[in-house]
């Protein structure tokens, strides 16, 4: 598996914490009598090539005036420089208070480890590592931007979650948020957190659905944030990168095997027009944050995908953030939550059972 520990990196900050992993010593060396040396040459190169792999992770793409991942260079449309790393943890403070500062809604008891897909800053495994404290919390992204002062249980991998092997140890709880557009099919990353969870362990994911709602008729067909939504989606698809997943994931969780699938969803108002205080101040921060990261969510897209110069964009995106911020129209997201558990071998051969019986 093309992983790298952050802390190994040769250029990161000096304060991170390190987590190294100890070499595996199990091999059976009676297996061989006679061990001959590896040529110099060899060795040199191998370890240039690992240097090279690390210095990679650390070497970001610049594009149209923003940076992005360059371990798998591609597959992520959004930069990761610092405008956006706030915006991720505003929008982690947004969703979290709208959930009622619950971190997770699968109902866990002691899990022993935690792997969260798509980390980002890492704040979310960062919680998690507090509120259980002797579980294993690991973390993965594309980019080395996540926190530098982390509970003792945390770490980070940089690593791709498309790579088929995601280790050796099963998992207990696995995470994703916010990951519409990352893959090419979600259902892989929901079918393989299946296969890596211990019997009884569960996997959530807290999406959002990128349409606009309206349930008053205040928003008009030419809405011009509603409109970009839809070439965004246009763009995403060209790139072969889906971006409405959301309501999709209990149907994909089901028939991937989980039992017990739950989903709630949540509605988040786009901008401050709600008289509720509450949906007032969460719609007041998700607009604001939409407006700062709507460079970024179109960047990539639409100059990978239609060929658009960043001037067209910038010029483009004018009256797509007047229309986020306009209060007469009470425009909303959807926000999905879904769970499922792995059921245990006694639960899976009954299932079986059953399914064989009806067949006869």
């Amino acid at each position: 598996m093309a992983a790298i520990r952050i802390g190994e990196a040769a250029s990161a900050p000096s304060n991170r914490s390190e987590y190294n992993a100890s070499p595996d010593l199990s091999t059976n060396s009676s297996a061989r009598d006679i061990i001959e040396p590896d040529s110099d040459n060899d060795s040199q190169s191998l370890l240039s090539s690992t240097r090279s792999l690390r210095d990679s992770v650390w070497e970001y793409i610049e594009e149209n005036g923003r940076t992005y991942h360059a371990f798998s260079r591609g597959e992520y449309m959004l930069p990761n420089d610092e405008p956006e790393n706030e915006r991720l943890d505003v929008q982690h403070w947004i969703i979290r208070r709208r959930f009622n500062d619950k971190e997770h809604f699968a109902p866990l008891k002691n899990p022993a480890r935690i792997l969260d897909i798509g980390t980002g800053t890492g704040i979310w495994a960062c919680k998690m590592g507090e509120l259980f404290p002797l579980a294993e919390v690991t973390g993965t992204d594309l980019s080395p931007i996540q926190l530098e002062i982390v509970p003792p249980n945390v770490s980070f991998l940089i690593e791709d979650a498309a790579d088929t092997n995601w280790g050796t140890k099963p998992y207990s709880f696995i995470h994703t948020r916010m990951l519409l557009g990352s893959f090419n099919d979600f259902r892989e990353i929901i079918e393989r957190s299946f296969s890596y969870l211990e019997p009884g362990g569960y996997m959530e994911s807290q999406e959002m659905y990128p349409t606009l709602y309206c349930d008053d008729g205040t928003m008009p067909k030419d809405h011009a944030f509603c409109e970009w939504t839809r070439t965004q989606d246009e763009a995403a698809m060209k790139l072969g990168k889906p971006l409405r997943i959301a309501n999709k994931l209990k149907n994909w969780y089901e028939r991937a095997g989980f039992v017990d699938v739950k989903e709630e969803v949540f509605k988040m108002p786009v901008n401050q027009w709600p008289k509720d205080p509450e949906y007032k101040m969460l719609g007041r921060f998700w607009g604001q944050m939409l407006i700062e990261g709507l460079q970024g969510f179109s960047l990539a897209l639409f100059t990978r995908a239609f060929g658009w110069t960043v001037e067209e964009i910038e010029v483009y995106l004018v009256k797509v953030r007047k229309a986020i911020a306009d209060k007469n129209v009470h425009a909303y997201h959807k926000v999905y939550v879904v769970y499922g558990r792995k059921p245990t071998p006694e639960e899976q051969r009954a299932k079986e059972a059953k399914t064989a019986s009806k067949s006869a």
